[in-house]
């Protein structure tokens, strides 16, 4: 009797100290590109329903203030890598004159170097072939939304035959099926390309709009009275491209010549119709100008039905092979957009609609449902935190700091931000959007131009949620403007951008 008990009590003291070792999460980051929050049914979306990107918000957690320090495609990915600003990773713009330096630490390097699989797939969009990757197959540049290209691990470029968000997520999920190491956790980056320009939808997706009229901004015919800068570029929805942007005489362009025979009936069936419906010698500029809107609001969301729908495709089967419990999975942007405020689309500017960016994180057992998280995050953040759930060391040059703290229910650091610094570089293409570096606070927001002339602008996000007065020049906020311009150098100086404080104290 007592052999049958002491083995009983050492049985279950190896059970019991088995489970006080958990296994290390595996990761998930849907990384999807240029997906405003006003497209998302979780931020109070009033255009589209979005309720797989929906479930991680109710499952996990939403960030309501997550901000991008550099509004483009390529240098957010670097970011994201990095944990750093730009001027520092090395990817500062799109062009490629500039190219991340890929002997700094990056969290795939050491989530590889403490046992993890690792893998991107989709679009990468960085001046460099990914590195640290045990698996990459990703979208040559943008890559195309139609049977698009893919380039290998070998450098061997591979046509395959689809749409793009279902090929990605088919491709992410045979991965993770079949061609990772099931003997080590693993990292996942899953990148779209939606809801990219041109925003060409999925044939299933056409009709997903038929009759809807997409409210428009109240600051769609902004005249950028006091913002030189805003006045000062070549991103209105007005002025959008008819064939590229507006599938008006796209036949004109490469759009059709990916497509097979299915994909262009299906295609032809919908627009066809629709833009013989156009007579642009019988309305005004301004209607013109509506039609556009609604066009691209057709496009760019039908794209975000696709990509939602995708996103259920990876919580499914995450869920169908038990692996949901121990899989964290991150939905993020690389930027914010614009949809049709202050009468744009794109990003670049340090206005809300493109500084804010969707994050939102479900982690079983740790982050309680229906967390919400109004502290700032910036996504030099992204890099930092995902290191942390995994339980390893966070390199000491990243810049960021893991958020764990807020969703773990632990105790909230008290130094944790109440500001942000931003510095947007690319001009003067594609879209003459002046380069400027600034400080977002809780309720002020301080930019400086440069480029073509130079100025500074000073928004109060309480009084003026839209960004449209410029109270640089009242003399009310002389002490406001000294003090905010006192914390934007410290921040500077925090990050190591030298260039810019240098440029700070010859402006000063």
């Amino acid at each position: 009797m007592k052999k049958l008990l002491f083995l009983f009590i050492f049985t279950f003291g190896l059970f019991a100290a088995k489970k006080e070792t958990p296994k290390k999460p595996n990761i998930i980051v849907i990384f999807s590109d240029d997906h405003a929050l006003q497209g998302i049914g979780a931020y109070g979306s009033p255009h589209v329903k979005t309720p797989n990107i929906d479930r991680i918000a109710q499952e996990g957690a939403i960030f309501n203030n997550t901000f991008c320090t550099n509004s483009i495609c390529g240098p957010s990915r670097a970011v994201l890598l990095t944990g750093k600003y730009n001027h520092l990773n090395g990817q500062y713009d799109n062009s490629d004159k500039t190219k991340i330096d890929t002997k700094q630490p990056m969290f795939p390097k050491t989530l590889q170097e403490n046992g993890y699989a690792t893998s991107w797939i989709g679009k990468w969009h960085i001046n460099n072939h990914p590195e640290y990757f045990d698996y990459w197959k990703v979208l040559p540049g943008q890559g195309h939304y139609y049977n698009p290209d893919f380039i290998k691990m070998d450098n061997s470029k591979e046509k395959i035959e689809g749409y793009v968000t279902d090929i990605i997520t088919d491709e992410a999920l045979g991965w993770i099926d079949k061609g990772r190491d099931k003997s080590k956790p693993f990292s996942l980056v899953i990148g779209h390309k939606a809801t990219h320009r041109e925003w060409q939808p999925d044939t299933k997706d056409l009709h997903a709009f038929d009759g809807k009229n997409f409210a428009v901004p109240k600051t769609f015919f902004d005249n950028y009275h006091s913002r030189k800068a805003a006045a000062h570029q070549l991103m209105e929805v007005k002025d959008m491209r008819w064939d590229w942007d507006l599938k008006v005489n796209a036949d004109q362009t490469g759009i059709m010549k990916r497509m097979n025979k299915e994909q262009k009936g299906a295609w032809d069936k919908y627009y066809v119709p629709e833009n013989a419906k156009l007579d642009t010698l019988k309305i005004t500029e301004k209607q013109k100008a509506l039609w556009k809107y609604q066009r691209y609001m057709h496009d760019y969301m039908s794209s975000v039905i696709s990509l939602d729908r995708n996103i259920g495709r990876v919580l499914d089967y995450l869920d169908k092979t038990g692996l949901a419990e121990n899989t964290i999975v991150i939905y993020a942007s690389d930027q914010g957009f614009y949809l049709g405020e202050h009468g744009w689309f794109d990003k670049r500017f340090m206005y809300e609609q493109s500084l804010r960016m969707p994050f939102i994180m479900r982690y079983p057992k740790v982050i309680r449902p229906k967390t919400v998280v109004n502290d700032m995050v910036v996504n030099i953040d992204f890099a930092p935190t995902i290191l942390n759930v995994a339980g390893v060391q966070i390199p000491s040059d990243m810049q960021g700091k893991s958020i764990m703290p807020l969703v773990s229910g632990g105790v909230k650091p008290k130094d944790w931000r109440k500001s942000m610094y931003y510095h947007y570089y690319e001009y003067p293409q594609p879209h003459s959007v002046m380069p400027h570096y600034g400080i977002r606070g809780e309720r002020f927001k301080l930019i400086y131009f440069y480029g073509k002339g130079s100025f500074w602008e000073l928004i109060d996000l309480k009084t003026d949620p839209n960004e449209l007065v410029n109270q640089y020049n009242n003399p009310r906020n002389k002490t406001l403007i000294a003090n905010m311009k006192k914390e934007l150098r410290e921040l500077m100086v925090a990050y190591k951008d030298d260039e810019a404080v240098a440029m700070f104290d010859k402006e000063k």
